[in-house]
């Protein structure tokens, strides 16, 4: 049976565990919202199933379907690959999802925050978000695991970046929003995210890149590569939109230490041109007005920042750009230990995000 911790990981030794540490698996879901994709979604369920194969080569995956689309995805996705049937408004596992902590035996328990679609009722990016607010509840009763309740606080996975070991990096354009939680200080989020994920140490980042529809979130910023080691997205140009964002980011986190009293090391990663729809592509996506609005006006962020590490691999963005092939060679050379696999995601930005938006870890136990 699960059941609702009435407590906080912090207080009974449970953490959120890095990225790069042993998954049991993946949680995904699976792309139908038609004034999020274009074509029906259908070119995005064609991205998700690329990118859940590739996943599914090192680490078991399991996809959220609704029972509308359950045949076809079902027909799409290689029988390796499990599917349950759970309905959500969208496919943003990372942000509608739980987020998985773990204690020092290998229990495993799920940490459901409160989620407002990216900014409530004025800014969120669609109404409703009803089914998304559930999806938490719904991987957590599957996998039989027990619910810390944080829907006091607006959260989404994709906001932070935790080191494993007692560091958390996030930002206060995103976090500390009006549109997320108003009526909480920096010092109250802060004790928020200690008592959570068992942090010690937050690194404030000001903001998230420029023109995120997120507001802001961190993983489009950077990630941690291992304990002491983040990569960042990066340009050299100085009338590149995300220049001085980043190069404030930078500077910051050169002089931070984490929670260990560790100095970072960083590696930047050179962002791809940037990407627009056509005019063609954008006629394709249905018309909502409490939707964001998806046109040839857009820039939407491509960043090889927002990949996944799973078990023995890095699954890694690319775009049909000549920074693919410098990306593939950077990321060996941070991972030597780990396979890079490309996969073309081009699609999945247009939506407005990459690979680590659509994906949960679930740390083994």
């Amino acid at each position: 049976m699960v059941s609702t911790v009435n407590s906080t990981p912090k207080k009974d030794g449970f953490r959120m565990p890095g990225e790069y540490e042993k998954h049991k698996g993946t949680w995904m879901l699976w792309p139908t919202r038609t004034d999020t994709w274009r074509s029906g979604a259908k070119p995005a369920q064609r991205a998700f199933v690329e990118v859940a194969k590739a996943i599914s080569q090192f680490e078991p995956v399991s996809v959220g379907v609704g029972a509308e689309q359950f045949e076809n995805a079902r027909a799409l996705l290689p029988n390796n690959i499990r599917m349950v049937e759970i309905s959500s408004n969208d496919a943003w596992m990372r942000d509608i999802g739980p987020t998985f902590v773990k204690n020092d035996k290998g229990e495993v328990r799920g940490v459901d925050w409160k989620f407002n679609a990216w900014g409530g009722l004025d800014e969120g990016l669609y109404f409703p978000w009803h089914h998304d607010s559930l999806v938490k509840k719904k991987v957590l009763e599957i996998e039989q695991i027990d619910r810390y309740d944080a829907s006091d606080i607006v959260l989404e996975g994709g906001a932070i970046a935790v080191d494993g070991e007692g560091t958390v990096i996030t930002t206060e354009e995103c976090i500390l929003n009006k549109n997320r939680n108003p009526l909480i200080s920096k010092e109250e989020m802060e004790e928020k995210l200690r008592e959570y994920l068992n942090i010690d140490k937050v690194i404030w980042l000001k903001n998230g890149l420029v023109g995120d529809e997120t507001n802001g979130h961190v993983d489009e910023v950077l990630f941690y590569v291992r304990p002491g080691e983040v990569a960042i997205s990066w340009t050299d140009d100085p009338n590149h939109p995300q220049y001085h964002v980043l190069q404030a980011a930078y500077e910051q986190l050169k002089s931070e230490k984490d929670a260990k009293g560790r100095s970072l090391k960083i590696y930047k990663i050179q962002l791809p041109e940037q990407i627009r729809l056509t005019k063609e592509e954008s006629q394709e996506i249905d018309y909502d007005p409490a939707s964001y609005i998806r046109s040839t006006e857009n820039t939407f962020i491509a960043t090889y920042i927002n990949c996944y590490l799973c078990n023995g691999a890095v699954i890694l963005p690319q775009f049909d750009d000549p920074q693919d092939e410098v990306a593939i060679e950077t990321f060996k050379e941070m991972f030597p230990d780990r396979e890079i696999v490309p996969v073309y995601t081009r699609e999945i930005s247009v939506g407005g995000g990459n690979i680590h938006c659509i994906t949960q870890q679930q740390p083994s136990s």
